[in-house]
């Protein structure tokens, strides 16, 4: 079995596998984090011995693989996504620093406060659920969190230095 922080050094690699199979930088990041969790669920399977990237790659091409047959055989031609793909836009400049930013900050807490801080403000898990899956008192999650946020804050308002 693999430790979570083993994934985290396969990151990387993935995203770039994700970004060759997709050729789409947001269906990239979906397969990316599909992967990851897939992964996570799927640990107790992981066989000691084996290579961790190609074990996660190939999970992540065979869901490649079922949504593509999935398209192709239930979306037409007439299906408004790839228009609006094409119509889309990035976010502003001021926006993608802000997000680089905070990205920057997430990077600096230590593991505990990045699991709990995306377990509940990104994938919008319950207190409940995020105590059930890290197997922790309910109480410790809120502590967690909020000692996450508050470091996270602190990172925000302190000066960068470059």
């Amino acid at each position: 079995m693999f430790n979570n922080q083993e994934l985290t050094t396969e990151v990387s690699g993935l995203r770039n596998f994700a970004r060759r199979l997709t050729q789409n930088y947001h269906d990239a990041e979906d397969l990316l984090q599909y992967t990851l969790l897939r992964a996570i669920e799927k640990k107790h399977l992981f066989q000691e011995n084996t290579d961790l990237f190609k074990w996660t790659s190939k999970i992540m091409y065979n869901q490649f693989a079922s949504d593509y047959r999935r398209k192709a055989k239930y979306e037409t031609k007439y299906d408004p996504e790839s228009y609006l793909e094409a119509e889309s836009i990035e976010a502003p400049q001021d926006k993608q620093m802000e997000l680089k930013t905070v990205n920057e900050a997430m990077n600096r807490l230590s593991h505990e406060h990045q699991e709990i801080l995306i377990l509940i403000c990104v994938q919008g898990l319950s207190y409940q659920e995020v105590s059930d899956f890290l197997k922790i008192a309910i109480g410790t999650v809120r502590s967690r969190l909020s000692r996450a946020r508050e470091n996270l804050q602190q990172l925000l308002e302190a000066p960068t230095v470059h």
